[in-house]
């Protein structure tokens, strides 16, 4: 589901497609800096910078890529500032586009880097992957059924390993909501597992602003289910994350993907109705009988442009597998379905 197209998406802080390089004001003493994302289709993550007395706070940092660093460097050096004024950063959480140059930048120059402790198990597992037999999320698609994609994923990441030099530890877990001092700003941390366990977003109530991470996007829906270290209801924890952030003040959405939005109440609400509605298709299918959730999948459409999952690129169809799965799990906890583990994955069936 979207509002409107993000390859399209014009934002209002800078009038135009809100992947334009550039520091682009916010509101006062903070900018949004899009950093690019050049084998990513989401095409670039937004990194925030909150001037203080003391140096610059970051929200989010950024793919540890050669072309993000450049422009990086650039962009603040638009308004008067390098990368030795960043003092420290607070990380929504762990994905590659958001962490890994926040961890490098840290190391460099000294900066503090925080993250949400629910994503500890996610750089356990790159810190040891020798004491893993297998990517864990091979286990997951063939418990979804998907199983050719399985193969696919399997010879796709055999044999690579984490860059650990990228994905140092923090240097604080954030842990719990809880009150964040920038200077003479005030930012609520709040804790929002479902897109992945760690996440967290922080809410400026005096300047009426939510930096909101992946968890609420404003022309898509965040990926549900794809995490190193599967959890038992994803797609469960998101939808309680997405009430508890609606219970907040209606905020600004300052976004790490897309353009800005002027309400987060709006959005949250859309991203609660696609889900309810995701959920009914799910059961809907189960009406032809017991299905697995790549076979459930297969029967949805996807994205804006509603393509089959045969349409799907292997990692967007396991993307796909791996959400329809989260739902079902979903339907199951809510005494709408029954699941029964076989040979050939979890299969679900109506109650």
């Amino acid at each position: 589901m979207t509002s409107t197209s993000t390859a399209h998406a014009i934002s209002p802080d800078s009038g135009q497609h809100w992947t334009e390089p550039g520091a682009w004001r916010v509101a006062e003493g903070i900018h949004r800096i899009p950093l690019p994302l050049p084998m990513d289709g989401l095409r670039a993550v937004n990194v925030y910078v909150l001037e203080t007395e003391h140096g610059l706070t970051l929200v989010d940092g950024g793919w540890a890529i050669e072309e993000s660093r450049t422009l990086l460097e650039k962009s603040l050096s638009e308004i008067g500032f390098g990368l030795r004024d960043i003092t420290r950063f607070l990380v929504t959480h762990v994905h590659r586009d958001h962490y890994t140059q926040a961890a490098v930048i840290g190391k460099e120059y000294g900066a503090h880097v925080s993250l949400g402790i629910g994503d500890k198990p996610t750089l356990d597992l790159m810190h040891h992957h020798d004491d893993v037999d297998e990517d864990p999320t091979l286990a997951v698609l063939r418990t979804a059924g998907a199983h050719e994609i399985a193969e696919k994923w399997q010879k796709f990441t055999d044999g690579r390993m984490p860059d650990l030099s990228m994905w140092h530890y923090p240097d604080t877990w954030l842990d719990g909501d809880h009150e964040i001092e920038i200077g003479t700003r005030t930012l609520h941390a709040v804790h929002t597992p479902g897109h992945t366990q760690g996440h967290f977003v922080f809410a400026d109530h005096a300047d009426g602003i939510l930096f909101a991470g992946d968890h609420v996007l404003p022309t898509i829906t965040p990926s549900i289910g794809f995490e190193p270290v599967p959890v038992e209801q994803p797609l469960r924890d998101f939808m309680a994350s997405l009430t508890k952030v609606r219970e907040l003040p209606d905020l600004r959405l300052l976004p790490a993907h897309g353009p800005l939005a002027p309400s987060s109440h709006a959005r949250v609400d859309q991203l609660l109705d696609h889900h309810e509605h995701r959920l009914e298709l799910c059961l809907a299918a189960l009406a032809g009988g017991p299905a697995t959730a790549y076979d459930v999948a297969g029967e949805l459409p996807w994205t804006r442009h509603e393509h089959r999952l045969a349409d799907l690129d292997e990692f967007n169809g396991a993307l796909a597998s791996m959400e329809t799965k989260a739902h079902l799990e979903l339907l199951v906890a809510r005494g709408q379905a029954t699941r029964e583990v076989t040979d050939g994955g979890v299969v679900f069936t109506r109650a």
